[in-house]
């Protein structure tokens, strides 16, 4: 297939809000495409090369393209592109430079402008067309005649929307079946969403176990016999990081589990989140010191657990890792419920998650099942660009563009702030933005919408100013949130709900 077939299709669906439109846009290229090529065309159209990031950036792609005429007819596939990126991918050592600045421009070189407006926008990690992930599984399940919510489970169970994708198109919906919870493979995991009040949270779900909320790194934890797997929310795995808590997971009671928890740093009272991070994130084995708390069971000894009510995952948890589960309570009092948000917080913790009782385990979903509740109100929210500071912050991007996710693709832009930053972290972030540089507007450094901060604010207000029709109210910048993505930011609905009235 010729990439301009592609780039036709994200430009459909870039310029279309309506969601059945992005659907069958997206559907009729994904039933046109060759077997070969449904790996890397899908993973195109979900923004991002199934070779994920592949090094490039802003000035790599600037010299690239330097002085090249976009072609006058498309000649560029599907195929040139992906085998293109193979070879960057692999790229290493000295002279990679060159190589990998040559290897682009003969892209470019045979790219029409509308092709190169796609290349650079996907090299530089800005492909924001609307084929997100969900909008993706729905139109994969639209070209596969098959359910959507079979798609949906098997690329949570998967972790790889494209690879799914690529056998649902082949073999249908007997090919999705075979996709299952696979021991020592990790699975999406489960969120939450967030409530006002502990009240609130119990009155929505009902009968609720209202557990501490542990402000540390999530931890997938995975065991086979004596082989041991822990992985990131991101599913990235980091056994060889935590050496302490791999012995906890060999010594517990059974010879196959899937657990869900957090890892956390301290003893008497947990420390904060960048230190626990700092040795979460450490190669060289410094994730000694945590430790790791389990709020959740997936699977036990050959029975997968995903559909069974969390009442009855729970009662598996505590035998199979009772010593290292996280306090809660079973109740349907919002009274009961205020007392452990009390203790969770004297006890230093951030607040607490209300879970229904009888919710199975969503992978990969932010449903209604799960509420966290926090005093403190802050949004997750991206990065989209930075402004140099002045004054004694001269020489550092300080000023951040704040955005929340759109559902139907992007970011909406909801305000500013410079609050909150030390000279520390202004230093770690102007050198964590330059290096996603995208373009330069005055005083302003775009960037790829990669970094996600927590921002704490007393409110938003209605404001004309942002597309969104919302503004932060005194935002500041509590942390960086090393441990989520830009898919896992808050959408702009969330901000929008904390209009007053």
């Amino acid at each position: 297939m010729l990439l301009a077939e592609l780039v036709a299709t994200t430009e459909q669906v870039r310029s279309t809000r309506a969601r059945s439109a992005k659907v069958a846009a997206l559907a009729d290229l994904l039933r046109r495409l060759a077997p070969e090529e449904r790996l890397p065309a899908t993973a195109l159209l979900a923004g991002e090369p199934r070779q994920g990031k592949v090094g490039i950036g802003w000035a790599t792609v600037s010299e690239a393209g330097e002085g090249v005429e976009p072609a006058t007819e498309p000649s560029l596939t599907v195929a040139d592109l992906d085998t293109t990126l193979d070879a960057v991918a692999s790229m290493s050592g000295p002279g990679s430079g060159g190589a990998r600045v040559a290897a682009i421009r003969s892209l470019f070189v045979r790219a029409t402008e509308p092709e190169a407006q796609l290349v650079r926008r996907l090299l530089l990690g800005d492909l924001r067309q609307g084929a997100l992930e969900g909008i993706m599984a729905d139109a994969v399940a639209k070209a596969a005649r098959v359910p959507v919510a079979l798609v949906r489970r098997a690329a949570m169970l998967a972790g790889d929307l494209p690879a799914v994708a690529e056998q649902a198109l082949a073999g249908g919906e007997e090919a999705l079946c075979d996709i299952g919870l696979r021991v020592l493979t990790p699975v999406q995991p489960m969120l939450a969403a967030t409530a006002a009040s502990v009240a609130e949270a119990v009155g929505a779900c009902g009968r609720s176990s209202v557990e501490w909320k542990l402000d540390g790194a999530r931890v997938q934890a995975h065991r086979s016999g004596d082989e041991v797997r822990l992985f990131t929310r991101n599913l990235n795995d980091i056994t060889a990081r935590l050496p302490r808590i791999v012995e906890v997971i060999r010594g517990l009671p059974v010879d196959a589990v899937v657990l869900d928890g957090e890892a956390l740093w301290g003893e008497e009272r947990p420390a904060a989140f960048q230190d626990t991070m700092r040795r979460f994130s450490t190669h060289d084995g410094g994730g000694e010191g945590l430790g790791v708390w389990f709020f959740d069971v997936l699977h036990v000894d050959g029975r997968d657990l995903l559909d069974e009510p969390l009442e009855r995952r729970l009662e598996v948890l505590e035998r199979v890792a009772g010593p290292w589960r996280i306090p809660g309570t079973l109740t349907d009092d919002a009274d009961e419920a205020a007392a452990v948000l009390d203790d969770a917080l004297a006890h230093g913790h951030e607040g607490v998650v209300v879970k229904g009782a009888t919710s199975p385990y969503e992978a990969g979903r932010r449903g209604s099942a799960w509420r966290k509740v926090k005093p403190v109100r802050t949004l997750d929210l991206v990065v989209l660009a930075a402004e140099w500071g002045h004054g004694r912050r001269q020489g550092w991007l300080s000023n951040l563009h704040l955005g929340a996710r759109d559902p139907a693709g992007g970011f909406v832009m909801v305000g500013k702030t410079f609050k909150g930053l030390t000279d520390e972290l202004l230093a770690w972030q102007t050198e964590q933005l330059l290096a996603r540089e995208t373009g330069r507007a005055g005083l302003v450094v775009e960037v790829r919408p990669e970094l996600v901060v927590e921002i704490a604010v007393d409110g938003v207000q209605a404001s004309p100013r942002y597309p969104g029709g919302v503004a932060l109210r005194f935002a500041r910048v509590r942390r960086y949130r090393d441990d989520k993505g830009p898919d896992e930011a808050d959408v702009i609905a969330d901000v929008q709900a904390l209009l007053p009235g």
